[in-house]
Parts: C-alpha cells; structure tokens; sequence
C-alpha cells in the first residue's frame, strides 16, 4: 500500500469516526457514555501541581543526560568510561524501582502512602544533584570516575524515592476513565517544558561571560537545578491528597516481630512483583510502550545522519541546523498533540485515540522518504508535527490506561499497587532506552558508515541509512497497535469494576 494511499484510508477512518463518534464500549453520541462526576474532577491547579513533578522529573533525567558531555570536553574523561557512568547506575533501578514501589504500596503514615516520600525524595534529589557536580580540580581520571559513578548511585536512590511515588500518586487521583486521561495530558505538556530548557545547557555551561570554563559552569548550572528541583519537586506532596492514605494492616500483621515482618514483606515483594507482570492488559501496554519508544530512540541518530549525509551531502553545519529547526519544531508540535490526543481520548476512548495517534506517527515516518530531499531541505520539517503524536500521545494515554489496570488489578487481589505497576511500567521505558541506543550503534556500523569519508559515503550505506530511519519506527509502532488491539479495558469496563470496588469499600474513596 502506498504513503497516499495509506494517508487516504487514515483519514477516512478519522472522518468516519468523527460523524459517529463512537467510543470504546459501542455507544454512540459526542461524548462518552459516562460523564464525569463533578466529585471525580481534579481542579486545574491540582492537575497543575502534579504536573510540575513532571517537570522535576524530566528535569532532573534531561540534566544528568546532557550535562555529562563536560566530563569529556571539560576534563578530557574517555568517552567510552562517560558511557558508562549514564548506564552503570541504572543497572540498580531494576531492583530499586519496584522496591520502591513496594515500599510505598505498604506504608502506613499519618501524611499517607505516597507524599512523605514524595517531599523528602524531592529535597535529597536535589541536594545530592548540586553535590555530584561539585568536581574537584586537578585529579585523574580514575579519580573523577568514581566519585562520579558513587554520587550517581547515590542519586539515583533518591531520585527513585521521589519518582516512583510520585507516579504512583498519579494514578490513584481520580477514579475517572476520561479525567485520568485529562490529568496525563495536563502533567505530560508541563513536563515537557523541561525540554525546552535542556537543550541549552551545554551553551550555559560554556558561556564564558558567566563562568571560566565548562566544569565551572557545572558546578554553577547543578546548583541552580537541584535548587529548581528540590522547591518545586515538594510542591505535589504539599497540595495533592491522595484517594487511598494507608495500606491496610491486618491483626495478624500488626503482631509480627521486626524480623518476621521484614520476611513477610520481601516474600510479598516477590510475590507482588509476579503478580504484576503477568497482569496481560499491563504486559500489553508495556510492550507498546517498549516498541513505540525503542523505534523512536534507535532511529534519533539515524535522523541526524540522513539529514546531513543525504539531505546535505555531508555539509554538519546545514545538517545540525536543519536538525535543530527539526527538533524545535517536534517539541512545539507535542505540546499539541497532548491536547488533540487527550480530545480523542474522550470521544473515542483510550484505545482507539492511541490508534490513531500512533497510526498518524507511522504516517509521519513514511512521508520522510519523500520529504528528506536534497533538492528541497524544507520539506524535511512537514513530517516532524505527525511523527510527534508517536511519543506524545504514548505518554499522555499510558499513564492513564495504567490507572485503569489498577483497578482491575484491586478488583482482583484486593490490594492498592500503583507504585509496583508504575515502577516496572517506567523500569521497562529505562530498559528499552538503552537497548535501543545499543542497538542503534550496531545498526549504524551494519550500514556501512565511516565518518572519515565525509559527504563521500556509499551509495548502499546511504540508502541503509534511509531504510532504517523509516522503516524501523513504522514497523515497532505497527507492532505497538497490534499489542494495543486485544487490550480489553474499556470505558464500560473500567465504570464496571470501579462500581464493584466501591461496593466492597462501601463507600467511594475521595478525589484529592
């Protein structure tokens, strides 16, 4: 089937539904079948404050990304030992995530299950941020190796101790099928902004009217983050309640002795885990999420060399300009995508709007076949607005599919865990990242490319270059609807089993 011919049936497909506005559970009609309760919305500024967390969260992964370049431009570190102080540290968030939101599944507190964690998380994130990039002058490699890849274990603990709950707080706000959908997209567009920002680290921290060199201006540029992110990282903590305050304890539990209670939990922390991954609509939305991602990060490179090496015949000036003007474009375009996909959600349900945003990205990968052309540089910019519904809708439609499998999953072994879900959710994003990146390079090596040949590079390695970057994402983000097509939680379903829940409780547990 040709790109037109595809774009011709999408669109008819998106008319289609548009005049008969059908949703998930087989209504028709503008709206959904269920409205949302006035007692099940979440005020626009309680939306907001979850969503700065976005900010933090985004944040704090974009600067300790994009800031460790000054460890080989500015120290002279080999690049090779900067690769693996960004992979070493996220080798413990296998085990360190889901603890984490084991830990706070079960606590018991007077301040709740999520937002202690969430407010000192924040803080000590913060800190310890502005701490790792306080490097000494003047010592060896092997020296600042380790006290980098120490403080960024130690970091990444207490950025686990503020990400997971914060997460998991996310989806225990409403117990709404479409106001989950409407939280997602008010967090996804705030957490985005962060974004916009850390792109421009790397010219703060070389800015020689502001600092001395580059490693000064770390210094200066970490403080001003962790500082950004321990104030308003506690701002979640502070206005949001939550929906479930405590675990329950049974009396059974309540007399347990310190060492048989910590027995009971790592058996619960096994058998919880377990539990969760072989949730089936859970291992459904994870290997979409897993495939739309991976094919999104394992062709970023990919971009970059065809823009320079075809578009522009080697010219890396035009070609990272164009890049540029690419990447601003994408990141504008996904602050509308979040609005277009949390609409469609509401008309046609979680499942279908993730269809059509995916199948709009997939159409967006095609057209780069046509649009990357030597002749025209320009039209390398029109398929860059479609391909942003790819990550954007991903992110704005997951979290609240999640919150849905929450409550089946309650439904069925009569216990809250937002935070396990989560944490295996975000562990998997983590995995598929640096698989994809991995992959990414060996792909890069098959296709024939050498750097020394400047513009000169082979015909094959060119066309190599081109199948990769189009046809790999359409082919994952394919294979991401077809895990979507059997996922079964409906809007019918997921108002079924929250009035079962709430049967059982006797009482609906209040929207904070």
């Amino acid at each position: 089937m040709s790109i037109a011919t595809r774009a011709r049936a999408l669109w008819q497909l998106a008319v289609a539904a548009w005049h008969t506005r059908i949703d998930d559970s087989g209504h028709t009609g503008f709206t959904s079948q269920f409205q949302t309760a006035t007692a099940d919305r979440i005020s626009f500024g309680r939306k907001v404050a979850y969503g700065l967390g976005a900010f933090v969260n985004n944040l704090l992964a974009a600067a300790i990304g994009g800031m460790t370049i000054v460890l080989n431009l500015g120290l002279g570190m080999n690049p090779a030992l900067v690769g693996l102080l960004g992979a070493l540290p996220r080798i413990t968030d296998a085990l360190t995530d889901p603890m984490m939101g084991y830990i706070s599944d079960t606590t018991r507190s007077r301040w709740g299950r999520r937002r202690p964690y969430i407010f000192a998380g924040a803080i000590a994130s913060g800190v310890l941020f502005a701490l790792l990039w306080q490097l000494p002058a003047g010592r060896s490699e092997s020296f600042y190796f380790w006290f980098f890849l120490i403080g960024s274990i130690i970091f990444y603990l207490a950025y686990t101790v503020f990400a997971t709950p914060w997460v998991a707080l996310g989806y225990e706000l409403t117990p709404d099928y479409h106001e989950r959908t409407r939280l997602m997209g008010v967090q996804n567009f705030i957490g985005q902004l962060a974004y916009l920002i850390s792109p421009w680290f790397l010219w703060i921290m070389s800015n020689k009217a502001w600092f001395t060199d580059q490693v000064s201006g770390a210094r200066g540029l970490g403080i001003a983050i962790g500082l950004v992110a321990a104030s308003i990282g506690i701002v979640p903590a502070l206005v949001l309640r939550e929906r479930f305050v405590q675990a329950a304890e049974s009396a059974e539990a309540a007399g347990r002795t310190r060492w048989a209670a910590f027995q009971h939990n790592m058996r619960e922390f096994f058998r919880g885990f377990a539990t969760t991954v072989r949730s089936g609509p859970f291992l459904k939305l994870c290997a979409a999420t897993f495939l739309v991602f991976n094919g999104f990060i394992m062709i970023s490179s990919f971009q970059t060399y065809v823009i320079i090496y075809y578009v522009f015949g080697g010219n890396q000036e035009l070609g990272a300009r164009y890049s540029g003007y690419a990447g601003t474009l994408g990141a504008a375009s996904t602050f509308a995508v979040i609005f277009i996909v949390t609409a469609l959600s509401t008309r046609l349900g979680k499942r279908k709007a993730f269809f059509v945003s995916t199948g709009l990205s997939i159409l967006g990968y095609g057209l780069k076949w046509f649009c990357y052309n030597p002749a025209y540089p320009m039209l390398l910019l029109v398929p860059v607005p479609l391909m942003a519904f790819g990550l954007g809708g991903l992110f704005t439609l997951m979290g609240a599919m999640i919150a849905d499998v929450c409550d089946v999953d309650e439904l069925t072994t009569h216990q809250r865990r937002e935070g396990m879900f989560g944490s295996i959710f975000w562990w998997v994003v983590k995995l598929g990242m640096a698989a994809a990146l991995a992959a990414g390079g060996f792909l890069l090596n098959a296709t024939g490319f050498d750097v020394a040949k400047g513009g000169a590079q082979d015909p094959q390695t060119i066309l190599l270059l081109r199948l990769c970057d189009v046809l790999i994402p359409m082919a994952t983000s394919a294979l991401a609807i077809w895990a979507v097509a059997r996922y079964p939680i409906t809007e019918a379903r997921a108002r079924d089993v929250r009035e079962q829940l709430e049967a059982r409780r006797g009482a609906p547990a209040t929207t904070g």
